[in-house]
């Protein structure tokens, strides 16, 4: 009998490869979704793998009590992917803390009860960082991010405090199951779908010339294909047990995406914008506001970790780039 996994937020760009990957190693899946939106679900996986009847559906909302028990139910292990984007006011900080925090609890909780073997957590490798980028560093899963800086946006106090609020949770707890935590870098790569498209916006508004310039901002780009690939191996490694695990790229200037882009899309490529805004007019626009912690970015982030405990090997940040741009393309959205 397969194993069986939940992946929570089975709509979204993330959890949809998770799912994939998961259906061609031969697992069972189960997924959340916040209303019935199955088919749409179905669609986006098919397009990579046949479920063969191994893909079912729970409904289940992070900001809610209700279905969770259900969803983990007959679990081996839940791969925590989702995550509540917040209230319509972004720049209130509770607004994005509360429910990324009490997702998290509310998934532990359930898998807990449940016996479920292990969680593995999608957090953010902004909260492994220092909290001003200008450093010229390399920092790993040690360093947390301190979520009582004046300075921190919104979006990284909360991913911080939602994943110490996981490992709170688990410090409390005695039984079986287990939690791991994964913290990626700016995902990019392949779309499933039109629907939701997350941080691969970026690139859609390079080809759509909506971004008229680029700002001096570095990623660390990682394939959202690698991205689920360490997911399961954190899943299934004994050595992965109660570790966070960086899963940050290639380390990538925008304006280095942009001529990729620009080199290699022929027409394509022609409304991408490879001019640089100049600091001083991304720091005046209050637009950009959360970026411009970033400009000029020297600080890195060692995988080192992940290489050596899991083998992972993430692809180099030019393919996932043009990848993500063809798949762009090919749906018609750029």
């Amino acid at each position: 009998m397969p194993e069986t996994v939940l992946v929570t937020g089975g709509t979204g760009y993330v959890g949809g490869w998770c799912i994939a990957a998961l259906l061609e190693r031969g697992y069972r899946v189960r997924t959340t979704v916040r209303h019935s939106r199955e088919q749409a679900v179905r669609d986006a996986v098919a397009t990579q793998v046949d479920a063969d009847g191994r893909l079912e559906f729970a409904i289940a909302d992070l900001t809610a009590d209700e279905g969770w028990d259900a969803a983990v139910k007959g679990m081996d292990f839940v791969l925590h992917v989702a995550s509540p984007l917040g209230g319509a006011d972004v720049n209130d900080p509770e607004a994005l803390i509360a429910p990324a925090r009490d997702g998290a609890q509310r998934v532990l909780r359930a898998a807990t009860a449940a016996g479920v073997r292990r969680v593995v957590m999608t957090s953010a490798a902004n909260t492994a960082s220092p909290s001003s980028y200008a450093e010229d560093s390399v920092t790993d899963e040690t360093l947390w991010t301190d979520p009582d800086d004046p300075t921190l946006i919104p979006y990284r106090r909360s991913k911080t405090l939602a994943e110490r609020a996981a490992w709170d949770f688990m410090a409390a707890y005695d039984g079986p199951t287990e939690l791991t935590t994964i913290l990626p870098g700016a995902v990019f790569g392949p779309i499933l779908a039109t629907s939701t498209i997350g941080s691969v916006g970026i690139v859609q508004q390079m080809l759509t010339g909506t971004m008229s310039g680029v700002p001096r901002i570095g990623l660390e780009i990682v394939d959202v294909r690698d991205l689920a690939d360490i997911h399961i191996r954190a899943m299934t490694s004994p050595k992965a047990a109660g570790e966070r695990f960086l899963a940050t790229g290639e380390f990538t200037w925008m304006l280095d995406v942009a001529r990729a882009l620009k080199e290699e899309l022929g027409e394509d490529g022609e409304r991408v914008s490879v001019q640089e805004i100049p600091d001083g007019v991304v720091r005046a626009n209050p637009a950009m506001s959360e970026i411009a912690p970033a400009l000029g970015r020297r600080n890195r982030h060692s995988t080192d970790k992940a290489h050596a405990v899991l083998g992972w090997q993430p692809r180099p940040a030019r393919d996932s780039v043009l990848d993500c741009a063809r798949s762009l393309i090919a749906r018609g959205i750029a």
